[in-house]
């Protein structure tokens, strides 16, 4: 172009790029596993320093959705998509009020949107909730590394001058194994979603719900009452519902006593109870099912579960880090194993004898993912209808 002049040295290369191709000047970053594993890249333009687990999504879409689950919070998230930021951010995607990650570490990141109907571009949207992001890592070798390595704690950085403090801190941060995190992201208090004059009331636990989930309840005419974390079973019971969930949500399902004893005194009353997730977690434990941390957990939207009652395979939805200890409930006279993981052989839903109770170690509103368990909001449809008539 006539006029401009390309130096040859960085500083004007880079500002040019920001003047004329709408990009921000790129900073140096690293990545830093528990074990001293470094892994360097840039920073897509938000300095500061991001603490936790590190863990990874092998989806191919569904970035925003992914960003702001609530299951994901106190994780700093590898996305093993190479492109990430490209179609910008809608209100729509979003999973919560917020991101709920600790930090993003990408291959290529987007700066600029093509979705017509985005409201925004992904980098402006991490400005507004202050997340560090590290770009140009090389993935592919990170989660390999996570594979062969397991799950750990992790920090992302721009401060390279403090790597020695944050090394002393990432020490001492606390492991995802016995951390409760359901304080953290559940609602202050109780709220409606739905038609007042629907059909059936249920009484959801918000240990960390995504949007979508209590959306289908909704769409199948049920009005829906959201209650916090240590929410009673007096207190969900009040005002008469058809039927209880519970949500999933982040961290270790064992430090939720309250929720664990709400899921007793339900499945005891034998009332409609579906648990996803973390719920499924909890209602594992209310029946002395114990869980552990897996060495990786399962995240993204295209994992195999076989659906044992029905003989069909469904490709669903996961983000988990922690599961239930398939030997106790093969001894436990009073479940059912209805579906199981087909990579892992790992438990992936349960029900129980005799009780108005299921529960599903995967998300079946596919926020992202595939559609394949929507069927499992109908299954618990029919279980109100039952019991209500």
């Amino acid at each position: 172009m006539k006029g401009i002049v390309i130096l040859d040295y960085p500083f004007f290369y880079v500002i040019l790029l920001d003047k004329f191709m709408n990009y921000k000047a790129l900073n140096k970053a690293v990545v830093i596993l528990a074990d001293g594993t470094k892994f360097f890249g840039k920073s897509i333009g938000i300095d500061g320093t991001g603490f936790g687990e590190i863990c990874y999504n092998t989806g191919m879409t569904g970035y925003q959705e992914i960003f702001t689950d609530p299951s994901y919070f106190g994780q700093i998230m590898v996305t093993t998509n190479a492109h990430i930021g490209n179609y910008g951010v809608l209100d729509d995607d979003a999973q919560s009020k917020e991101i709920k990650i600790a930090g993003l570490i990408c291959k290529n990141f987007s700066y600029t949107q093509t979705r017509h109907s985005a409201k925004g571009d992904l980098l402006s949207y991490f400005k507004e909730n202050k997340i560090v992001g590290v770009s140009d890592v090389d993935t592919r070798a990170l989660v390999s590394y996570i594979r062969d390595n397991g799950a750990m704690n992790a920090v992302i950085t721009t401060e390279l001058d403090h790597l020695d403090e944050l090394l002393i801190k990432l020490g001492k941060f606390h492991s995802m194994d016995g951390m409760e995190l359901a304080s953290k992201v559940s609602t202050k208090k109780t709220y409606f979603i739905g038609d007042p004059k629907a059909k059936y009331k249920v009484s959801a636990l918000d240990l960390g719900v995504k949007k979508n989930i209590l959306n289908h309840l909704v769409k199948r005419d049920v009005y829906v009452k959201v209650f916090p974390y240590d929410s009673s079973f007096e207190m969900l019971s009040e005002w008469n519902p058809n039927g209880y969930f519970i949500s999933n949500g982040p961290g270790d399902p064992k430090p939720l006593l309250q929720a664990q004893d709400l899921a007793k005194k339900i499945i005891n009353k034998n009332l409609p109870l579906f648990g996803i997730c973390l719920g499924h977690q909890v209602i594992a434990i209310a029946n002395g099912i114990p869980t552990y941390k897996m060495f990786n957990g399962h995240r993204g939207i295209n994992h195999p579960v076989i659906n044992h009652e029905t003989g069909k395979g469904e490709i669903t939805s996961q983000n988990h880090g922690f599961a239930v200890d398939k030997e106790a409930a093969e001894l436990n006279p009073d479940i059912i194993i209805t579906h199981s993981h087909l990579n892992d052989h790992t438990i992936a839903g349960i029900k129980i004898k005799s009780k108005n109770c299921f529960s599903v170690q995967y998300h079946p509103e596919a926020a992202p993912g595939p559609n394949d368990s929507n069927y499992l909001f109908d299954q618990f449809l029919d279980l109100m209808k039952t019991f209500s008539s």
